[in-house]
């Protein structure tokens, strides 16, 4: 039970913020509307998926250093999963577009640079399952997970900041903070970060026991 508590945290945290999420009474914007409780989903599941990519990279640093294969490991299953919340955050930034810009999708460069930092890590699980060796194929993946990683922070962190964005605190549009002036959003998107990057973390080590078990029943 004391090695299960965070996972206690991750499932209280979640039922808060689909409950509360749905139900507390939020800043009625124009265009947003109702469509503002979606914070609680898309932009959490983006910062599980970075939370993801950088337990991914820092295990990968350690593998380059070590040549652990367990490093390797975990840093694939933390890549995969982080890919996971990061296809969630582009399915409901699109359900999120279409209700409050008319449009699944549109030429914004925060969007834009997703789609290519989706692509850039969907390369990564290509690059891997190309090579056969583990050997090799630890060190070319964590390599390029080093690259994948920065690319990341540029598209979708530092790029849209210097251009044009419809995005909220891009492009000099104010972020939610200037908007949330009662701040109740704060009450649930809190909660929603913590709970739904436990998720991921959960997945990711679901993934690495049957990684694991497979490994073992094949020797």
């Amino acid at each position: 039970m004391k090695k299960n508590w965070w996972k206690i945290i991750c499932v209280i945290f979640l039922l808060y913020t689909v409950v509360a999420g749905f139900l507390i009474d939020v800043p009625h914007l124009p265009i947003l509307h109702e469509t503002i409780r979606n914070q609680f989903f898309h932009v959490c599941m983006w910062f599980a998926m970075m939370i993801l990519f950088t337990v991914s990279i820092l295990y990968s640093i350690l593998h380059l250093s070590s040549g652990k294969q367990e490093f390797d490991l975990i840093a694939s299953e933390a890549t995969n999963t982080g890919i996971f919340f990061g296809t969630l955050g582009l399915i409901t930034g699109s359900i999120w577009a279409r209700f409050t810009w008319g449009t699944w999708w549109t030429n914004d460069v925060k969007l834009n640079g997703a789609a290519i930092t989706m692509l850039t890590y969907f390369a990564y699980t290509v690059l891997r399952n190309a090579i056969t060796d583990d050997q090799k194929r630890g060190k070319v993946a964590a390599v390029y997970n080093i690259f994948a990683y920065v690319m990341m922070f540029v598209f979708i962190l530092i790029y849209p900041r210097l251009s044009d964005s419809l995005h909220p605190g891009n492009g000099g549009n104010p972020g939610f903070s200037k908007y949330d002036l009662d701040n109740t959003m704060r009450m649930v998107f809190y909660p929603a970060v913590i709970g739904w990057s436990l998720l991921g973390i959960w997945i990711m080590t679901l993934r690495i026991r049957i990684q694991k078990l497979k490994t073992q029943s094949e020797l």
